[in-house]
């Protein structure tokens, strides 16, 4: 299984999806690989932002050796989930499709946990106060995309 993240920057919401991510990952001991990059090119080769190493330390997820990077079309290519973190980026990504395959690998990210309500991820770039409850509700979207695409045992 291979799950990528997307938001604008690649820095906050996008990142912290994929660190909490990749510990349930390496909890269940699953081998699937997991990463994130942003529609903008805005912080390429950038950490995470400090607001969101600094939420995401206090539940247990490092995410400091983490970099951002720019979506690509070739991502398609590369991953079976493609989660966006809002609308904007959702279409973002949709733009850069060349198929229907590729279309239908996309997702808006909060539609697993509220299904069809189509409600992205607040962005909290500008409001400190936002990483917390950012943090929450990405963590309780992961595990239900975990449970959701996990393999059944019998």
């Amino acid at each position: 299984m291979k799950i990528l993240f997307v938001c604008l920057g690649n820095i906050c919401r996008s990142p912290i999806a994929d660190g909490v991510m990749r510990n349930l990952v390496a909890k269940h001991n699953l081998n699937w690989q997991i990463d994130s990059a942003g529609t903008s090119n805005y912080h390429i080769n950038e950490a995470p932002d400090k607001r969101a190493q600094k939420i995401s330390k206090k539940y247990g997820v490092d995410i400091s050796d983490l970099r951002g990077r720019q979506f690509s079309s070739i991502d398609f290519d590369e991953f079976d989930y493609i989660f966006a973190m809002d609308a904007s980026n959702y279409q973002n990504i949709l733009k850069l499709a060349r198929n229907q395959q590729d279309i239908n690998k996309v997702e808006l990210f909060l539609n697993r946990l509220e299904p069809g309500m189509n409600r992205g991820v607040q962005d909290p770039w500008y409001d400190d106060a936002l990483f917390e409850p950012v943090f929450k509700e990405i963590e309780k979207t992961c595990e239900l995309i975990l449970r959701d695409l996990s393999p059944k045992t019998t």
